[in-house]
């Protein structure tokens, strides 16, 4: 992990994007400035980049029910950090991540190669669009292609944390999620964290009553992660929805932002809101994990 230092008087800038944080302030004579924390100054970055003009209004609509501010603390990402979320899409937290990490860190974004499928297509075409039509904001993002049955990320080693949303029911659908946790072990180096946040089975649901509603017991993930070599540090209830009742006829596809029912009871949905998620931090064992830096659930 980079060294990242700030100390009064110091201005870090986004190129072509409104200054993240500028910290020289006026002071009367003869009194000091108090350092700046290393987590105050993440979330005054993130707090900026939450609000950038780039991401879409719709976007940002979306926070009410992701909160990546808190999750993406809670995972302790740091502005200097090589970070690798897996499959991220069109880019939603690609429009946080990319940002936060582009002068001091590393943000890659590791998709499934084209040849993998018309989805694995669409969504490396879709982020690409979005990398090239904003350079300033975008231009230091790196786009890894891996294959699913044989995944790997980046040299061993080489990641402080590898962060996956809303994914891992669909490696399990496929049959590839041991093969993914176990590439995420071999990336991040020890010490690193990896930070899952996914659709949340009622209590005591086995894999085999929910599989293919998008949903998955916390049970049964944790239990991929410690067989690749993890150790769970942390859940949260960051992502908790209780209005979520779990038994919707298309899966967790009827709430929105897919909303799979289309106009059927679509106020009902919407009231809902998004879906409850687990919110999980694991460790590659080797270092001491960074302390979260909000409210943490028992283990």
């Amino acid at each position: 992990m980079k060294s990242l230092w700030v100390a009064a008087g110091c201005a870090v800038w986004l190129a072509g994007a409104p200054a993240l944080v500028q910290a020289q302030q006026d002071q009367p004579d003869g009194e000091l400035v108090p350092p700046t924390s290393a987590s105050d100054f993440t979330a005054s970055q993130l707090d900026t980049v939450l609000a950038g003009t780039w991401r879409p209004a719709a976007d940002r609509a979306r926070d009410a029910y992701r909160h990546p501010k808190a999750t993406l603390q809670f995972f302790g990402i740091q502005p200097d950090q090589t970070v690798v979320e897996i499959n991220p899409a069109g880019g939603w937290y690609s429009e946080i991540l990319a940002p936060l990490l582009r002068d001091n860190g590393d943000y890659v974004a590791a998709e499934p190669a084209p040849s993998g499928g018309a989805e694995a297509k669409r969504s490396d075409s879709t982020l690409r669009a979005k990398f090239a039509a904003n350079p300033a904001v975008y231009g230091k993002a790196h786009i890894v292609e891996y294959d699913p049955k044989a995944p790997v990320f980046g040299p061993p080693g080489s990641a402080d944390a590898v962060l996956t949303f809303r994914n891992v029911h669909n490696w399990v659908q496929a049959g590839t999620a041991p093969a993914m946790f176990k590439a995420f072990f071999a990336v991040l180096q020890p010490g690193g964290v990896l930070g899952v946040v996914d659709h949340r089975a009622p209590a005591g649901a086995t894999l085999a009553a929910v599989k293919g509603s998008g949903y998955l017991p916390t049970a049964y993930v944790v239990k991929l992660a410690t067989a690749a070599g993890f150790k769970l540090d942390a859940r949260s209830e960051i992502n908790a929805n209780p209005k979520d009742t779990k038994d919707y006829p298309k899966g967790v596809w009827t709430l929105p932002p897919t909303l799979a029912l289309g106009s059927k009871d679509r106020a009902k949905y919407l009231a809902i809101g998004e879906s409850d998620r687990m919110t999980l931090r694991f460790v590659k064992p080797g270092a001491p994990a960074a302390a979260a830096s909000t409210a943490v659930s028992p283990l």
